[in-house]
């Protein structure tokens, strides 16, 4: 399952970083706001249609209203990333866009282990984890320039 997880975060970061330079130009298109909601429904339309032949119906969708609050924020944070690149691609290029957006995914994501927020797993935030994060930092620094 560890090889499986590793493969289909690779294609989603491929796929991220398709994603940037698409939405940058669909963006500059037809308005950044309009990108963001047609690209959601779009995504709405997809995760629908595989939820409905993947579980035969809904499945467990209907749980998610009685789920806490806080769950509902991977929803808002995905769009927040959406409409983040929209906006940033056609103004500091995909390269920087990316670089920035991994970069603070990742130190959120030291935070999120260091602390075990929401429910996660807790992991210390070691001396090779620390350099990755200021490695990263200042690429991302870095790929501000042209």
């Amino acid at each position: 399952m560890t090889a499986a997880a590793v493969a289909l975060t690779v294609v989603a970061g491929l796929a991220g970083s398709i994603q940037v330079a698409v939405m940058g130009r669909f963006g500059d298109r037809i308005g950044t706001i309009e990108a963001l909601t047609f690209a959601t429904a779009v995504q709405l339309t997809l995760a629908a249609t595989i939820l409905v032949v993947a579980r035969t119906g809904l499945g467990g969708l209907t749980d998610a209203i009685r789920s806490p609050l806080w769950m509902w924020l991977g929803g808002a944070m995905g769009l927040t990333v959406v409409f983040a690149i929209t906006f940033a691609q056609p103004r500091i290029g995909a390269t920087a866009t990316i670089g920035i957006l991994i970069a603070g995914q990742l130190v959120m994501g030291a935070v999120i282990d260091r602390f075990g927020l929401f429910g996660v797993e807790q992991y210390a935030i070691s001396w090779p984890r620390a350099l990755a994060i200021a490695l990263l930092g200042a690429g991302a620094a870095l790929s501000l320039a042209r």
